[in-house]
């Protein structure tokens, strides 16, 4: 079967976003968890419509076999490169909700790592017969090289910043709470000896979260209507970094995850003001 023959190829998965799980999320955090009726908080949709696979039909680095959803591309390394979020209306919480996923692309570049597959998968994510968000996520399958672990960008210049010390502890539970095998970010001996990391390696959902939640924090009269974001390098375990944001124009910000080595991940958000 030709690759291309995968787009158009869909998936639909049902889940209630559960009281339950938004408190361990919330735990992840360390934020406050949100009640029955509430609206989820920005990115916290990842933890759900997380369809199961027991351990014989993973691939050898925790993700599911390829040849289900996603084409079936061996001898590559598989991650989640970036993507857009437009969020219409909160989901909320304690009621259920329907995501309907779709192959839309696929593109084979050359960088210099090697060859880079793209793969664009469009979520469309509903409540009631509403539509709430609708995403464009970006997965990459990258032939296996050296990691690139330093950024020759210079270090952004942000109008406030956090401060994240990602522990194993941290990662491991946000791998539980989106229920997400990939081994980088809890298998240390994996991660080092197999796919040339020198630690257990950030999500980068987890990033992407991290940078909205930290400009909603700041700016809480701000509601978020677009969100892009995009890994540079990886950040990784016991190894601090930043985050923090600028604004570019009128209704519109860039933030950064960054540390002495550059940036790693860059993201856009476009708001509207509360009324």
């Amino acid at each position: 079967m030709k690759i291309d023959s995968w787009v158009g190829n869909q998936e639909v998965s049902r889940d209630v976003i559960s009281s339950t799980l938004v408190h361990r999320i919330a735990t992840t955090f360390g934020e406050t968890s949100p009640q029955p009726g509430e609206a989820l908080p920005h990115l916290w949709h990842w933890a759900f419509f997380q369809e199961p696979v027991v351990e014989a039909q993973l691939g050898n680095d925790g993700h599911p076999a390829r040849g289900r959803f996603l084409p079936p591309i061996d001898g590559r390394n598989r991650m989640w490169a970036g993507g857009r979020v437009n969020f219409l209306e909160p989901l909320r919480v304690e009621a259920p909700a329907e995501r309907r996923s779709t192959i839309t692309k696929l593109q084979e570049k050359h960088g210099t790592s090697g060859a880079l597959l793209f793969v664009t998968v469009e979520h469309t994510y509903a409540q009631n017969g509403t539509l709430c968000i609708r995403e464009e996520q970006d997965i990459v399958y990258r032939e296996p090289s050296s990691p690139k672990l330093k950024s020759t960008l210079p270090v952004p210049k942000t109008s406030w910043q956090d401060n994240v010390q990602p522990s194993p502890t941290m990662l491991f539970r946000y791998s539980a709470v989106t229920f997400n095998g990939h081994r980088i970010h809890y298998d240390h001996p994996y991660v080092t000896e197999h796919e040339g990391y020198p630690g257990l390696v950030v999500h980068g959902p987890m990033i992407a979260t991290l940078l909205l939640h930290s400009f909603t924090r700041r700016h809480p009269d701000k509601i978020p209507r677009y969100f892009s974001y995009r890994g540079i390098r990886p950040l990784f375990a016991n190894t601090g970094f930043h985050i923090g944001g600028v604004e570019l124009t009128d209704q519109q910000f860039s933030l950064w995850a960054f540390n002495d080595d550059g940036p790693a991940h860059q993201a856009e958000i476009q708001y509207q003001e509360q009324r």
